[in-house]
């Protein structure tokens, strides 16, 4: 047998043993964190933290997987279970170097699948669930590389970053070119703004002490514990009942002082014109946001409260189904800053298109997070954002809300308001088989009781 022979025979067979994805997996986890009134509000006051928890399995001889997840609060599980399962058939059996090495192709076959087209467009629960396999998919190409995902997304060259993007319905606002101009400007310092970004972290949030259902010891005590902690901006949620609304606002600033900010959050609870008349209410407490004061739908609704609220800055983001309505928004001249969630969306890859509209239209971003896994997840976006796209972090950070973080393998880790790079390769999604042993609806530990 000659040489070439041999080496053709050596790649045939490589090739016949190429690692496929197996399986998708998802699993029903959910906390009662309802118990406690963890994460009420004026809209949701009994959420029972929850993740449709999904696992990409390959036949990978490293028993390589990809991570992901879909945030509900509770039986929202249900049908995201349902939906994640049901994408098995546009997934399983493809190699996956095919998958990892054309993220953007990868993406964009299962948004672009007519049948689930029919289901949204790109929005709603099948929108949500292609997105918590895509971000799966992230996971698994980043855990190849050896590398975290904010890291693994911030080394990737400008052109490989745009390849990730479908620009169909943006190019009125944002086209493949200046996207590559964006990157292109941001390659200068990319690496002083790792080594930043690992010696002091990202600036965070939080969101612990202002749930609806807690009482005002409660309230102030956290409020107090918050800066303590050095956190330099808290949120509140607004929206039951304004009398509470201004003693709660009151009680607040004067836990924390007049140097911390207070952002609230009226979770669209509002139709325009009461909200413009609520918040007129708040403008003394020196209120750094209101988030979601109305219909995540209604971009002209949206603007109508930013003109009537001003100098109080709008915010909106956090149930924002896709790009397009992103896109709406900055056009509109509706928000201040905007927040996005890893979750929400159809996975990294559009989030990504959102980050470099926001850096066109010159928003800041305040990336959502909270409930199961979302803190651990877009702390990896923000962080890509920074050292890849915009240069900026110290005018913007991301939510921090100090709920479940045990349950996964690599958890967040805060210092002093600041949430530290993550160093383990993947997008740390990944959750400990015990807890989703005990937690899985309904017949984990945790239910059964």
């Amino acid at each position: 047998m000659n040489r070439e022979t041999d080496i053709s025979l050596r790649n045939a067979a490589e090739k016949k043993h190429a690692a496929s994805i197996v399986a998708i997996e998802a699993f029903d986890v959910r906390f009662p964190t309802s118990r406690q009134l963890d994460g009420s509000d004026a809209m949701n006051p009994d959420p029972d933290y929850s993740a449709a928890y999904i696992v990409l399995r390959t036949d990978s001889a490293d028993g390589l997987a990809g991570y992901g997840l879909v945030f509900t609060i509770g039986r929202g599980n249900d049908v995201q279970t349902a939906a994640i399962t049901a994408l098995s058939h546009l997934v399983v059996g493809r190699s996956v170097d095919d998958v990892l090495d054309d993220l953007g192709g990868f993406a964009r076959s299962l948004t672009a699948d007519s049948q689930l087209r029919w289901l949204g467009p790109e929005k709603g629960v099948i929108h949500m669930a292609i997105g918590g396999v895509i971000n799966a998919a992230w996971d698994m190409a980043a855990r190849r590389a050896h590398k975290p995902l904010w890291r693994f997304i911030a080394e990737m060259s400008p052109e490989q970053l745009v390849a990730q993007i479908d620009f169909r319905y943006l190019t009125d606002a944002l086209t493949p070119a200046e996207a590559l101009g964006i990157l292109q400007r941001a390659e200068s310092g990319k690496a002083a703004r790792i080594a930043e970004l690992i010696e002091k972290g990202y600036p965070a949030y939080t969101t612990s002490p202002g749930w609806l259902g807690y009482a005002d010891e409660k309230l102030v005590r956290l409020a107090k514990e918050a800066v303590a902690d050095g956190f330099r901006t808290i949120k509140l949620k607004v929206g039951a009942n304004v009398e509470d609304d201004v003693r709660r606002c009151g009680l607040a600033r004067a836990a924390v002082g007049k140097d911390i900010a207070i952002a609230i959050d009226a979770n669209q609870r509002w139709d325009v014109g009461p909200a413009i008349d609520w918040l007129r209410r708040l403008v003394e407490f020196d209120i750094a946001w209101i988030e979601e004061p109305t219909s995540p739908d209604d971009v002209l609704g949206h603007a109508a409260i930013r003109k009537g609220v001003t100098p109080m800055p709008v915010s909106t983001g956090e149930h924002t189904h896709n790009r397009v309505m992103f896109k709406q928004l900055l056009q509109a001249e509706a928000v201040d800053l905007i927040q996005i969630d890893a979750a929400r969306v159809g996975g990294v890859n559009e989030n990504l298109a959102i980050l470099l509209l926001a850096a066109k239209f010159g928003v800041r971003v305040f990336p959502h997070a909270g409930g199961v896994g979302l803190c651990e997840l877009v702390q990896h976006l923000a962080m890509a954002d920074f050292v890849a796209i915009t240069g900026k972090m110290e005018d913007r950070a991301i939510e921090f809300v100090d709920h479940l973080h045990e349950h996964f393998v690599d958890p967040v880790r805060i210092r002093d308001g600041r949430y530290l790079a993550p160093a383990v390769p993947g997008f740390s999604a990944q959750m400990k088989e015990e807890s989703i042993r005990e937690h899985r609806f309904p017949d984990g530990a945790i239910w059964a009781e």
